[in-house]
């Protein structure tokens, strides 16, 4: 049953925490997501944002904590929770031996939605590869592959779409398109979690983020807001050096110059 006090946001983290061993990977953690927005996850390798989408899609449990999708607990009704995410992964591996039209139709049939092949050619239109139904997974470029997997993600209009480093590898109009396709999902309602590492990206695109650093969430909010509290902030003076304070800026300010392994 669809828990009344949480649907407000599509997504809510509550006082999440995940611990491998002895490692407090994730520290007390809580942000929500709203319908119709784009909330960015950033953070330096090994901050805690893999544990944090990991938990939300159900793959690992968390020590403490709640995470509800759409209303549904994920701990407590999680195939509530699933059919209400969409997840398109960094490097999704699809059988390189089918067809992109096969593969569409498996997904669906696994989400157990009806299509056509009108239906299918609509879709291909949509992402531009109309003309390769027939081509196998394999033969696809890196761009044509991310179109296909968000096209996976979605094809049951999740109410929310995870997605991590979505750009990664990609050429500038690749990425552009996909971020036209992201801006339009978000235009009907959905929300949209994603992790990156590009800050101009998250500062051009994200409606709100949140900054996190050694398993704990040190800001949040818009990325003007964050700019703008954080104009005077020594490190973040120091980090500048185009002497216009941007979002990188703000996230070396706050999480330092270190490399992270």
């Amino acid at each position: 049953m669809n828990n009344s006090n949480h649907t407000s946001s599509i997504l809510q983290v509550e006082g999440l925490n995940v611990y491998y061993g002895s490692q407090h990977a994730v520290r007390n953690v809580s942000f929500d997501v709203r319908p119709g927005e784009i909330f960015g996850l950033l953070g330096p390798n090994g901050a805690g944002k893999t544990s944090t989408l990991s938990a939300v899609e159900g793959l690992i449990k968390p020590n403490a904590g709640s995470i509800h999708v759409a209303g549904f607990s994920v701990r407590e009704q999680p195939l509530h929770a699933r059919a209400n995410m969409g997840v398109q992964l960094q490097a999704t591996s699809f059988q390189s031996e089918l067809t992109i039209s096969e593969i569409i139709k498996l997904y669906a049939g696994i989400y157990g939605v009806a299509l056509t092949k009108e239906k299918i050619d609509s879709i291909l239109a949509g992402i531009k590869l109309q003309d390769a139904a027939n081509k196998r997974y394999g033969q696809l470029s890196g761009g044509q592959q991310q179109r296909v997997s968000l096209v996976i993600a979605t094809i049951h209009e999740p109410q929310l779409l995870l997605m991590d480093e979505p750009t990664t590898g990609l050429d500038p109009q690749s990425r552009r398109q996909l971020w036209e396709r992201i801006e339009a999902m978000r235009e009907k309602g959905h929300g949209i979690l994603l992790t990156t590492h590009s800050m101009e990206e998250a500062e051009a695109v994200c409606d709100r983020i949140a900054i996190i650093d050694h398993g704990k969430i040190i800001a949040i909010d818009t990325p003007q807001a964050l700019i703008d509290g954080h104009r005077t902030n020594p490190e973040v003076i120091r980090a500048s050096r185009k002497g216009k304070i941007t979002l990188e800026d703000v996230f070396i300010g706050l999480t330092g110059t270190d490399i992270r392994q």
